[in-house]
């Protein structure tokens, strides 16, 4: 039968459409890890529960998957090609071999990790996102994180402390091939320095220092964070940092003031020492106070100098509360003169007294008359004088 007029025309059944559709959705999923948890959605997400058994990346996580989270495991050791097929002896994956072509983000915080070799995230070439926070970081791979050309963010706060200066030259040399980062998390390490390699990542948007040990930045150090070419300078967090508002700080103090922005939590930077400035504003200080003695730049010619006015201050104040006391003893004296002359005569008089009675009782004794008769020998025999003997 021909079809009516201003009816479409039909193209064809949709039952082969519809088997194509039924087909694709329902091709077998790749099984989720042991001990791991798989979210499906836009983004295959992996969450792996934390247990002692744990102790190497899992070898059978699907090659779709975006996102992995291992947190709270015992994996101690991050072999190379830990995550391209390596296996738990060290033995590295082939070469180019690419396992997990789109794991986006990895997070591996709280799973004990000590070491981090070289290589040991090979084969993760779409990687933006790595956070290896909370973790007892004792080595560190001057290759570890090489073969991530795109990450841009690197967490790595409370994971330093415990490596040292070895570990903190070792990550000067781990971070250098990071061109494209962007996020850089270094709090709590107890850090005296920044990474050199750090300052000079040419892309870098934000350096996390806080809660480290840093006792101000020098020259070198602020010109570092400059940028050239156009590029946008880093914001840096310096909070909870024991700064020490010497001489050395005014290249910091001056950079600060003119760069405010630049340093988001810069309210909330306190002075650690002198201890005349103690918890003071950082930004609040004055440059003129903080003045260096000529040739003299070390921490106590800093603290001599910082300390000199804030002390003649103080001994200002402590001489006129003197003089005060002084003034009311003087006043309670002249108010209380008459009283003061009688108690001194009464004393005189009791003195007097006291002095006669030890002459009168020395001129007693000394009276050849009171002297008491010698006493008789003994074994003698005492006679009257009618005895006839």
């Amino acid at each position: 039968m021909a079809p009516r007029a201003g009816q479409p025309e039909q193209r064809g059944p949709l039952l082969p459409g519809l088997l194509l559709v039924a087909a694709a959705l329902s091709r077998p999923a790749a099984p989720c890890p042991f001990q791991c948890y798989c979210f499906g959605g836009p983004k295959l997400l992996l969450r792996c529960a934390s247990g002692a058994e744990l102790r190497q990346p899992p070898r059978d996580v699907p090659p779709d998957a975006r996102n992995l989270t291992i947190v709270g495991a015992n994996l101690t050791v991050l072999r190379a090609a830990a995550f391209a097929g390596g296996d738990a002896d060290g033995e590295e994956a082939a070469a180019g071999g690419v396992r997990l072509p789109l794991l986006s983000a990895l997070r591996l915080t709280h799973n004990n990790i000590e070491v981090v070799e070289d290589g040991a995230f090979d084969g993760l070439p779409s990687l933006t996102a790595l956070d290896l926070s909370h973790n007892p970081l004792r080595a560190l791979g001057g290759g570890a994180f090489r073969g991530l050309p795109a990450l841009r963010s690197l967490q790595l706060n409370h994971a330093l402390s415990r490596g040292g200066p070895t570990l903190l030259a070792a990550l000067d040399a781990a971070l250098a091939p990071l061109d494209e980062l962007r996020l850089l998390g270094l709090a709590g390490n107890a850090l005296g320095r920044l990474p050199a390699a750090a300052l000079h990542l040419p892309r870098l948007e934000q350096l996390d220092a806080r809660l480290n040990a840093l006792a101000g930045l020098g020259p070198d150090e602020l010109r570092a964070l400059e940028r050239d070419g156009g590029l946008p300078a880093p914001r840096l967090l310096l909070a909870d940092n024991p700064l020490r508002c010497g001489c050395a700080a005014r290249p910091l103090l001056a950079w600060l003031r003119n760069a405010t922005e630049r340093v988001p939590d810069s309210r909330r930077l306190r002075c650690a020492a002198p201890r005349a400035l103690q918890d003071r504003p950082f930004l609040d200080l004055d440059e003129a106070p903080l003045r260096c003695a000529d040739g003299d730049a070390d921490s106590r010619g800093e603290e001599v100098d910082l300390a000199g006015p804030e002390l003649e201050a103080s001994y200002v104040f402590f001489g006129l509360v003197l003089a005060l006391i002084g003034l009311i003893f003087l006043m309670v004296l002249y108010l209380n003169r008459r009283g003061i002359q009688r108690w001194m005569r009464n004393l005189r008089e009791a003195c007097r007294d006291q002095m006669e009675g030890y002459h009168y009782r020395y001129e007693q004794d000394a009276d050849p008359r009171r002297a008491p008769a010698p006493a008789a020998p003994a074994g003698s025999r005492a006679t009257s004088p009618g005895s006839g003997l």
